[in-house]
């Protein structure tokens, strides 16, 4: 007589997860699958977004916002909101512009100088928040307009205009340029070299957020900041570096427009925080924190490149855009909440 035996039950703590669970954990999986029905549907209403010039275009509008919104999402993580994001892209570029055209600066010079002064930013606005208990919504709003009175202040006191031109004729802008602002051919069709900064700050931004140490900060003092605090996370410091994180995205872009463009307007970047808000969201990023992804706010830019270059291969009204602009963040908040909390379910 042959006796069965029934295999021991696996303890569901060391059982390796299935496939679904797995995804379902990723906080940029619902801005995948957005991002792959957006590319579907453009794809077939217009044949010119799949042509060589179409794909660099649209690659090439994602990637300065995705830049921002990677910077954006990495502190909307750590609980904070920078509403001076899209200001500060301009007043980088003007620092940048002003002491090269005005002040005869090299270029590489000037670029150091702007950088400094958008670390200063980022870090006064982390000192604030955190000083004064604040919340950085209303610290980040009033550096916005502060930054917005400077720009044009300034702007019109050095030059009597609203613009700052002239960059091209100024010492260093060809190897400046070639960094920041230059074209690689790829099949004949020139992609802009912002695509690989792109590129590159997600990537170093994702190793950070789930190889480092410090990553582990970010998602502690986003998600449980008194914990955080009494388990020795240097909450302060976290939280100061997040901001000028979100100030060196600022100043790549403004790097990237001003030597793209060989000028800046005063008013530039005003009312682009919130599409950067709204990238880190699509992608993954919950308002209240501790919960998001670098990659995902990647993918939500290019959500926003691909609808707003399809839009126009499509020949529509581009106020269009703004539509789906309000669905996409409706819907990505209640995708988000869902696949946070199936995430939690997972977890235990």
């Amino acid at each position: 007589m042959t006796v069965t035996t029934s295999p021991p039950p696996v303890d569901e703590r060391v059982a390796t997860p299935r496939l679904f669970e797995r995804l379902i954990v990723r906080p940029e999986i619902g801005a995948l699958l957005g991002a792959v029905v957006v590319f579907l549907f453009f794809s077939v209403v217009t044949e010119q977004f799949l042509s060589p010039s179409g794909v660099a275009t649209w690659l090439d509008d994602s990637s300065t916002l995705g830049i921002m919104a990677v910077g954006v999402a990495m502190l909307m993580i750590g609980g904070e909101f920078d509403l001076s994001a899209g200001v500060m892209t301009a007043s980088t570029a003007l620092v940048t512009a002003t002491l090269a055209t005005q002040a005869g600066w090299n270029v590489w010079l000037a670029l150091l100088a702007s950088l400094v002064f958008a670390l200063g930013v980022g870090a006064f606005n982390g000192w604030l928040v955190l000083r004064t208990g604040l919340h950085s919504f209303i610290v980040t709003l009033g550096t916005f307009l502060a930054l917005q009175g400077l720009n044009l202040g300034v702007t019109r006191l050095v030059t009597g205009t609203v613009q700052v031109s002239g960059m091209r004729a100024t010492d260093g802008y060809e190897s400046a340029g070639l960094v920041f602002a230059s074209t690689l051919d790829i099949g004949g069709t020139s992609f802009q070299v912002s695509i690989l900064w792109w590129i590159g700050f997600a990537a170093l931004a994702a190793l950070i957020l789930v190889r480092t140490r410090f990553g582990n900060w970010i998602f502690a003092v986003g998600g449980a900041p008194l914990s955080a605090r009494a388990v020795g996370v240097p909450l302060v410091r976290t939280k100061i570096m997040l901001f000028m994180t979100t100030a060196l995205a600022a100043w790549l872009v403004g790097s990237i427009n001003v030597l793209r463009f060989a000028s800046v307007q005063a008013n530039q970047g005003i009312g682009l925080e919130l599409q950067f808000i709204v990238a880190a969201v699509v992608g993954g990023c919950l308002l209240t924190g501790g919960f998001g992804s670098a990659i995902g706010a990647a993918i939500g830019a290019l959500i926003f490149g691909m609808a707003r270059q399809g839009i126009v291969f499509a020949r529509w009204d581009s106020d269009w855009f703004m539509l789906f602009l309000g669905v996409l963040l409706l819907a990505a908040v209640l995708v988000n909440n869902t696949f946070r909390r199936r995430a939690e379910r997972v977890r235990r």
